[in-house]
């Protein structure tokens, strides 16, 4: 019997798909980043990032000023 490795898929969403997502993700957090609670200048993280295998999941994305985004892959 011979033993495979189970890999999980990874999912990259189209670009509307992506985008509705990315509308709940920031709806989810308030519209406010949720490192340092700002309320302007919103992107969507992953916090798994894709070239780690992440997903384009709710459960991985988290909404961030770009200021705590550029910190965060510094």
């Amino acid at each position: 019997m011979s033993l495979m490795n189970s890999k999980t898929v990874r999912v990259q969403l189209d670009e509307a798909s992506y985008e509705a997502l990315r509308l709940q993700v920031l709806r989810r957090d308030g519209w406010r980043c949720q490192s340092c609670g700002s309320l302007s200048n919103l992107e969507v993280h992953h916090q798994r990032f894709r070239s780690q295998s992440g997903q384009d999941s709710e459960q991985n994305l988290i909404t961030l000023c770009t200021q705590c985004h550029a910190a965060e892959h510094r």
